[in-house]
Protein backbone atom coordinates (compact mmCIF):
# COMPACT_ATOMS: atom_id res chain seq x y z
CA UNK A 1 0.00 0.00 0.00
CA UNK A 2 1.34 3.47 -0.83
CA UNK A 3 -0.43 6.93 0.38
CA UNK A 4 -1.34 7.78 -2.75
CA UNK A 5 -3.79 5.11 -2.55
CA UNK A 6 -5.40 6.95 0.59
CA UNK A 7 -4.55 10.08 -0.58
CA UNK A 8 -4.66 12.70 -4.06
CA UNK A 9 -0.94 13.03 -5.57
CA UNK A 10 -2.14 16.53 -6.42
CA UNK A 11 -2.72 17.72 -2.91
CA UNK A 12 0.37 15.48 -1.78
CA UNK A 13 2.50 17.73 -4.02
CA UNK A 14 0.91 20.93 -3.15
CA UNK A 15 1.82 20.01 0.86
CA UNK A 16 5.36 18.69 -0.09
CA UNK A 17 6.11 21.59 -2.06
CA UNK A 18 4.45 24.45 0.89
CA UNK A 19 7.41 22.59 3.04
CA UNK A 20 10.64 22.40 0.69
CA UNK A 21 12.58 25.23 2.48
CA UNK A 22 14.48 24.03 5.84
CA UNK A 23 12.48 24.25 8.95
CA UNK A 24 9.21 25.15 7.16
CA UNK A 25 7.59 22.05 8.30
CA UNK A 26 4.33 22.33 10.33
CA UNK A 27 2.68 19.51 10.55
CA UNK A 28 -0.79 20.28 11.19
CA UNK A 29 -0.71 22.41 7.80
CA UNK A 30 0.75 19.13 6.46
CA UNK A 31 -2.16 16.94 7.29
CA UNK A 32 -4.57 19.35 6.20
CA UNK A 33 -3.10 20.42 2.39
CA UNK A 34 -2.30 16.69 1.67
CA UNK A 35 -6.35 15.48 3.04
CA UNK A 36 -4.84 13.52 5.58
CA UNK A 37 -7.33 15.40 8.33
CA UNK A 38 -10.76 14.82 5.82
CA UNK A 39 -9.90 10.70 6.42
CA UNK A 40 -11.64 8.31 8.54
CA UNK A 41 -9.79 6.84 11.45
CA UNK A 42 -9.14 3.53 9.25
CA UNK A 43 -7.11 5.35 6.25
CA UNK A 44 -5.44 7.37 8.86
CA UNK A 45 -4.26 3.67 10.26
CA UNK A 46 -3.44 2.57 6.97
CA UNK A 47 -1.43 5.66 6.01
CA UNK A 48 0.52 5.14 9.83
CA UNK A 49 1.17 1.57 8.91
CA UNK A 50 2.98 3.16 5.31
CA UNK A 51 5.01 5.43 7.53
CA UNK A 52 5.71 3.17 10.10
CA UNK A 53 8.58 1.78 7.80
CA UNK A 54 10.09 -1.25 9.87
CA UNK A 55 6.92 -2.10 10.93
CA UNK A 56 7.71 -2.16 14.78
CA UNK A 57 3.68 -0.70 15.30
CA UNK A 58 5.83 3.12 15.94
CA UNK A 59 7.57 5.82 14.28
CA UNK A 60 10.43 6.35 15.46
CA UNK A 61 12.57 10.01 15.48
CA UNK A 62 14.60 8.43 12.83
CA UNK A 63 11.42 7.32 10.30
CA UNK A 64 10.24 10.99 11.18
CA UNK A 65 13.07 12.18 9.62
CA UNK A 66 12.37 10.95 6.28
CA UNK A 67 8.46 11.25 7.14
CA UNK A 68 7.83 13.59 3.60
CA UNK A 69 9.84 11.03 1.83
CA UNK A 70 7.16 8.32 2.56
CA UNK A 71 4.50 10.68 0.39
CA UNK A 72 7.08 11.59 -2.30
CA UNK A 73 10.45 10.39 -2.77
CA UNK A 74 11.64 13.10 -3.86
CA UNK A 75 10.87 15.23 -1.26
CA UNK A 76 13.55 16.80 1.55
CA UNK A 77 14.74 15.14 4.33
CA UNK A 78 13.12 17.09 8.17
CA UNK A 79 15.90 19.01 10.23
CA UNK A 80 16.91 17.39 13.19
CA UNK A 81 14.80 20.75 14.69
CA UNK A 82 11.59 19.69 12.68
CA UNK A 83 12.09 15.65 13.55
CA UNK A 84 12.01 16.92 17.29
CA UNK A 85 9.66 19.08 17.09
CA UNK A 86 6.87 16.61 15.45
CA UNK A 87 8.17 13.91 17.94
CA UNK A 88 6.96 16.30 21.09
CA UNK A 89 3.78 17.21 19.39
CA UNK A 90 3.37 13.25 18.64
CA UNK A 91 4.35 11.50 21.58
CA UNK A 92 1.88 11.70 23.94
CA UNK A 93 3.09 9.18 26.36
CA UNK A 94 6.76 10.27 25.88
CA UNK A 95 8.19 7.29 25.50
CA UNK A 96 10.46 8.71 22.22
CA UNK A 97 8.26 7.22 19.17
CA UNK A 98 4.81 8.00 17.47
CA UNK A 99 2.23 4.74 18.38
CA UNK A 100 -0.76 4.94 15.62
CA UNK A 101 -3.42 6.15 18.22
CA UNK A 102 -1.23 9.46 19.09
CA UNK A 103 -0.54 9.44 15.35
CA UNK A 104 -4.25 9.51 14.66
CA UNK A 105 -4.94 12.09 18.04
CA UNK A 106 -2.53 14.02 16.14
CA UNK A 107 -3.81 14.53 12.91
CA UNK A 108 -7.20 15.15 14.32
CA UNK A 109 -5.89 17.79 16.86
Amino acid sequence: MSVTSILSAGAIDSAIKDCQAPDSFCYKKFFQMCGLTKKSPQEVKDVFRVLDNDGSGYIEEEELKFFLQRFSSGARVLTDKETKAFLTAGDADKDGMIGAQEFQTLVMS
